[in-house]
């Protein structure tokens, strides 16, 4: 319980919560909606998984849940649904960090790009089973394909900007705890 309220978990929980609130700020804005316009990546996502992959402690799963939640109430998604798929992936990482740890970048962008897919396939999978009306397929997988391809710029902006990096086996914090 006192990890939670350390200093550096508080400012990195504070950032991710500004900095979803931006992107979901700059994608309600009507900026390049012309029919027929591509869909851009899902930064968010891509953030997500970035900070799981380095640093999970930063991101606890109530957190995530509801900023993906209000993100599904405000682009007016079925509410839960992306949020519990979002919340079963990041927990799939989160329980491989000991295997994620030990990853080259090359393995790690397959291993997340793989996730991102089986994510993108649950959600259409549900929804058509749900007979609910769903964007054509290759809307779906084009922005999927762009938040892959956008993941490592992700990663070096959080890397670069927020020295946010994997911890090295054995690393330990100021206190001398294991991370």
């Amino acid at each position: 319980m006192v990890d939670f309220w350390r200093s550096e978990h508080l400012v990195f929980r504070g950032l991710f919560v500004v900095i979803a609130l931006v992107l979901l700020f700059l994608r309600l804005l009507p900026l390049g909606s012309a029919p027929g316009a591509l869909p851009g990546p899902d930064l968010l996502l891509c953030m997500i998984m970035a900070w799981i992959v380095r640093r999970p402690d930063f991101l606890p799963m109530p957190l995530i849940l509801v900023v993906i939640l209000a993100e599904d109430l405000i682009l007016m998604r079925p509410p839960g649904l992306w949020t519990a798929i979002v919340i079963i992936a990041t927990e799939f990482l989160r329980s491989r960090i000991a295997l994620t740890r030990e990853l080259s970048f090359l393995v790690e962008w397959l291993l997340i790009a793989g996730v991102m897919l089986g994510m993108m396939l649950a959600y259409r999978l549900v929804l058509g089973i749900a007979f609910v009306p769903q964007p054509p397929f290759g809307f779906a997988i084009v922005q999927v394909l762009w938040s892959i391809a956008v993941y490592p710029v992700v990663v070096a902006l959080s890397r670069l900007a927020l020295d946010l990096r994997k911890p090295a086996t054995g690393e330990v914090d100021s206190l001398g705890r294991r991370l």
